[in-house]
């Protein structure tokens, strides 16, 4: 299927993904209603689980956090060098008890800080990190250059 959008909506699709097929998914599913007892999920896939939650403002400004978003408008939950397990875990229960959450970031930290706990004690699971691959950005001019010898 051939779709024409104007210059100014692939722009903006192309800041929201350099993938614009992606992009229009994300943009999508991200318009979508989601159950709020969904909002953070733990998707199993055979004896491996990841951490799912929507994108979120606070949790992204986290130190040592990142959210890297999937192709449905959820994101994964990566940590840098700086953050452990166990001090992401701090971190989130230390928002919680500031008494400043509210709505939705209430909602999702709640949650969160029970799936954590929960994998904690859970003999069977082990935190571990994701392979984060940061793409830089290059230009059709870069691109051309690089290619001279």
């Amino acid at each position: 299927m051939t779709m024409r959008l104007p210059e100014d909506v692939i722009d903006a699709l192309g800041r929201l993904d350099s993938d614009l097929g992606r992009a229009v998914v994300r943009l999508v599913l991200s318009h979508e209603p989601r159950d709020a007892a969904s909002r953070v999920e733990v998707a199993t896939f055979g004896s491996r689980a990841v951490i799912l939650v929507p994108p979120d403002r606070r949790l992204a400004s986290m130190p040592g956090v990142e959210l890297v978003p999937i192709a449905d408008g959820r994101m994964l939950i990566a940590l840098d060098d700086s953050i452990g397990e166990a001090d992401f875990e701090l971190l989130v229960r230390d928002e919680l008890e500031t008494g400043t959450l509210e709505g939705a970031d209430l909602e999702l930290f709640t949650a969160l800080a029970k799936v954590l706990r929960e994998a904690r004690l859970e003999t069977r699971v082990m935190l571990r990190r994701i392979l984060v691959l940061h793409a830089r950005a290059v230009t059709r001019r870069g691109a051309a250059a690089s290619r001279r010898p």
